[in-house]
């Protein structure tokens, strides 16, 4: 009676489990940061959802941008380079950088943004400001994976975390 019973519940409880997986929605973005001496350079590539960056988008913008569909506003780069520059900042050596978008591509339900700095110096301190798509979900996290000076570190960055710096 026991592995009747057994043989029916487990079952169903594991299809429970699985659905509510599937009906929970993670928030998430992964951002990889390289530094290439020969480049002169730091490159930066970062993967966000489209309906969650657009969804940020409206709200600070106040208006649809429809991103990567033929009813995409003539602006959306211009928006999308103000929203990001906002949420993800980047001192080196104690100083402030211009991170300068550069282009984006679009990859599934996935927009890589791809921006660069341009430093001629050794990379000493590194610091980093990240908070994107924290304004729309508190369970956001952003993954951020460094390679400078031949130093891998990820960091996790959360609602309440948004800031790691690190020394070289």
């Amino acid at each position: 009676m026991k592995k009747k019973l057994l043989r029916f519940t487990l079952p169903l409880f594991l299809v429970v489990i699985l659905c509510s997986f599937a009906w929970h929605k993670f928030y998430v973005s992964v951002t990889q940061i390289d530094y290439v001496p020969n480049k002169k350079r730091v490159e930066i590539t970062s993967r966000i959802f489209i309906d969650d960056l657009e969804k940020a988008l409206e709200k600070k913008f106040k208006k649809k941008l429809y991103l990567n569909s033929s009813r995409e506003i003539e602006n959306a780069d211009v928006l999308i380079q103000e929203y990001i520059k906002e949420k993800i900042k980047i001192s080196i050596n104690k100083k402030a950088q211009n991170i300068e978008y550069l282009t984006r591509e679009v990859e599934g339900d996935v927009l890589i943004v791809y921006s660069k700095i341009v430093i001629s110096k050794k990379i000493n301190t590194f610091e980093i400001f990240n908070s994107l798509l924290t304004d729309i979900y508190k369970e956001q996290q952003n993954i951020v994976h460094l390679n400078i000076n031949s130093n891998k570190n990820s960091f996790l960055f959360t609602n309440s975390d948004t800031n790691q710096k690190i020394d070289y």
